[in-house]
């Protein structure tokens, strides 16, 4: 079995091995925590061996950001390059199984976030079993702004808040406080020093043996299966707005020149 290495140098996160407890970070602050194949593929490989050595995984970002979704800049660079042609759109399958397994996998989840988390950043918080925030946290959908959608996010976030308050978020587009996403379910426990709030859940989360946490998990998503189920329809929604040559060139101009699709020339 392979075993977590906190010293390996990985690119876009930093991991703590603290015995049963594994801390990752997404560490990508060059790109505002933004994500983009690289990282998919760290994550990949280390929540892989969390499935069988660690208990608990605690994700965090940094103080003034903790994922602000999809990598525009890599996404721009992506279409202007002759790669493109090779490979015309972003497969978020990986992403999206990231997520389920945040979701569905045999350790607790935490979500610890401090700053901003937007777009594919509330996939990440909205997929963990347990979410803690600090009082500045805010959260946000921006896809529509720029005629996307947040198909692969939106499963794990109306199991969280509901399909209504899930609607709301992505139509209007503007950051939730952290009252507001503790008040809509989306945040378990709200403080201003949030890494106190951390080591007093993980001081409880510690006493759960390994076992019990995986087959409590398994038979807790054997009573609700949605996010397996809307799988197929996730990726495809977001194959269709990522494929949109008009939105590939919208997300271009923002990049070049930092004006939004509803902004004139």
């Amino acid at each position: 079995m392979d075993r977590l290495d906190e010293n390996k140098n990985y690119q876009t996160l930093k991991l703590k091995i603290q015995q049963d407890i594994c801390f990752i970070q997404i560490n990508r602050p060059e790109a505002n925590n933004t994500i983009n194949e690289l990282m998919i593929e760290e994550f990949s490989e280390v929540l892989s061996i969390c499935e069988e050595s660690m208990k608990v995984v605690v994700l965090e970002g940094l103080p003034e950001v903790f994922c602000f979704g999809a990598d525009f800049q890599g996404i721009s660079d992506e279409q202007s390059s002759s790669a493109a042609e090779r490979n015309p759109q972003q497969n978020p399958e990986p992403l999206y199984q990231i997520w389920l397994r945040l979701a569905i996998g045999s350790f607790v989840s935490v979500a610890h976030v401090r700053g901003k988390a937007n777009a594919g950043g509330v996939g990440f918080v909205a997929a963990c079993d347990i979410v803690l925030c600090e009082e500045a946290a805010v959260f946000s959908l921006s896809e529509l702004l720029f005629g996307l959608m947040p198909a692969c996010v939106l499963p794990f976030l109306i199991r969280r808040t509901g399909y209504s308050k899930a609607n709301y978020m992505t139509m209007m587009t503007q950051p939730v406080s952290a009252k507001q996403a503790l008040e809509w379910g989306l945040v378990d426990a709200c403080e201003e020093n949030s890494s106190n709030l951390l080591r007093k859940h993980l001081l409880r989360l510690r006493r759960l043996s390994k076992s019990g946490v995986s087959r409590y998990k398994k038979y807790m998503n054997s009573l609700d299966d949605r996010l397996v189920a809307a799988k197929p329809k996730a990726l495809k929604g977001n194959q269709e707005v990522f494929s949109d040559p008009h939105n590939l060139k919208m997300i271009s101009r923002y990049v070049e020149t930092g004006k939004f699709p509803w902004e004139g020339d």
